[in-house]
């Protein structure tokens, strides 16, 4: 990996770029949440899926032989694909 001598923000975090939203909620009561990253304006994205049986949806769209210009936000939650519980 490449170092272009960045420094990390004041909390080392995604919300410490500017121009970069991020919402957070949660359900203790059934373990589960979601994060939500709101680029002030549309921006590129890109995607790399890993590992033998990732549990991704819709996420092909973001692949570079496919028309998505810009997106408005990125939604990354968690749990069983299929509802189920744990």
């Amino acid at each position: 990996m490449t170092q272009h001598g960045a420094k990390p923000g004041r909390l080392n975090l995604i919300s410490d770029v500017d121009g970069i939203l991020v919402g957070q909620a949660e359900n203790l009561d059934v373990r589960s949440g979601t994060t939500v990253i709101v680029p002030e304006t549309r921006c590129a994205a890109g995607v790399d899926v890993r590992g033998g049986a990732p549990g991704t949806r819709d996420i092909d769209a973001l692949e570079a032989t496919c028309l998505v210009g810009a997106i408005d936000a990125v939604v990354l939650s968690g749990g069983s694909a299929f509802g189920l519980g744990l």
